[in-house]
């Protein structure tokens, strides 16, 4: 086995396993901080020792172990905590689905920033460590201590339950989750900040997460969109990107580089989803537009009318300004550059400080043969992006026009 791939196993496997412990261990303890800390001390000793020893026949139960001892030797707090723990046992029971929802409900609290919940997520669930959260997001590990430990003393102070949420509150909450995956996914897909261009490693998180929540909420069709959607992007990742790590866009990749078969998956699920639960939501809608890309042997033969129409479901169950930046684009290939801009330049007010928005002016602009405004539109859009292969891709169009 190559370091490459025993680290990966080590990856897959502390996510895996890491995450049941935590949520195992909350559930007897009654704990949430407590019983994070716990697992956190074993998964940085399983990254020392893994390594070099080999994954263990019985790593679930190797977690624990160093868990409970660590928990016997260390948290002293009160006898019944003690006396509760020293009974545990680990018996390598099949997963209870309502104890990781819970978890995961927790680290999404709408209590909590979106970036606490992100790293808490990552933490808690994936079973990363401080160290590993602050190289993803190119932070300080000191910044990412911090707010984790801020996290869980509001999860604390404000008594937030360890439970699934009840009916009522599920949409809103369950929404809250959807959020942090997607962020957490597009934050690995094209990197918003950091001199990167992106992180696979982000991009697997989130897609673990998803798989794990559909899986454990398989008649929430929002939830399969969001893995589908997940899918299909990740299908395609090997040609987004040529070996000098530049951007290269859907009409110039390779598409014989795609992976049919995470394609083909991805329709499957979507598909199920659509035709059992008649309840399309923005997901299932982002996750069929990236079908419909996918679906195209060759860039000219993209359906740009059902493009558009999905663009216009999405913008009804989910009305926001950056899709309708996306949907004047697929306007400028489905009927016109002018209808395009027309609609674009109708959002400027509320899209100002959005790069993407500039850059599809600008396009549009130089297929008007209006050279100068497209300069400036790139030029715009040149400085308010951060990630290096968007800069390249921009500099490269400013330096052409």
């Amino acid at each position: 086995m190559t370091a490459a791939v025993a680290r990966e196993e080590l990856a897959r496997v502390v996510r895996e396993h890491a995450g049941r412990l935590a949520a195992s261990l909350t559930s007897l303890l009654g704990d949430f901080s407590a019983a994070e800390d716990l697992v956190q001390d074993a998964v940085e000793a399983a990254l020392r020792r893994w390594p070099d020893e080999g994954v263990p026949d019985r790593p679930d139960a190797w977690l624990f172990t160093v868990a409970r001892r660590r928990g016997l030797d260390v948290l002293r707090r009160e006898a019944s905590y003690r006396d509760k723990l020293a009974q545990v046992t680990w018996w390598g029971r099949p997963d209870d689905p309502d104890d990781r929802l819970k978890l995961l409900f927790v680290c999404c609290h709408p209590a909590l920033s979106r970036p606490a919940q992100i790293a808490l997520t990552l933490r808690t669930v994936c079973g990363l460590t401080t160290a590993q959260i602050a190289a993803a997001f190119l932070e300080p590990e000191a910044t990412v201590a911090q707010r984790l430990t801020r996290a869980k003393k509001k999860i604390s102070g404000a008594g937030i339950a360890y439970r699934v949420p009840p009916a009522a509150e599920m949409s809103e909450r369950l929404d809250q989750v959807l959020a942090v995956i997607y962020l957490l996914f597009n934050e690995g897909y094209l990197s918003g900040a950091g001199g990167r261009t992106q992180s696979r490693d982000l991009v697997d998180d989130a897609e673990w997460l998803a798989a794990m929540l559909n899986g454990l909420l398989p008649d929430e069709p929002e939830v399969t969109g969001l893995l589908a959607l997940i899918r299909l992007h990740r299908a395609r990742a090997i040609a987004r990107f040529d070996a000098m790590e530049r951007l290269v866009l859907l009409p110039d990749q390779d598409r014989s580089l795609w992976d049919r078969a995470s394609i083909e998956d991805a329709i499957r699920l979507l598909t199920r989803a659509a035709r059992r639960h008649r309840r399309p939501g923005p997901y299932q809608l982002q996750a069929a537009i990236a079908a419909c890309h996918a679906e195209a042997e060759r860039w000219e033969n993209t359906d740009w009318q059902q493009i558009l129409v999905l663009y216009d479901m999405l913008l009804t169950v989910s009305p926001s300004p950056v899709p309708r930046v996306h949907r004047a684009i697929a306007l400028c290939y489905a009927e016109a550059p002018a209808a395009a801009l027309a609609e674009l330049d109708g959002l400027g007010a509320d899209l100002d400080r959005y790069p993407v928005y500039h850059a599809a002016r600008a396009e549009m602009l130089r297929a008007l043969g209006r050279l100068a405004e497209a300069r400036d539109a790139d030029t715009r859009a040149l400085d308010m992006t951060a990630n290096p292969a968007q800069q390249a891709l921009l500099r490269e169009r400013l330096h052409s026009t």
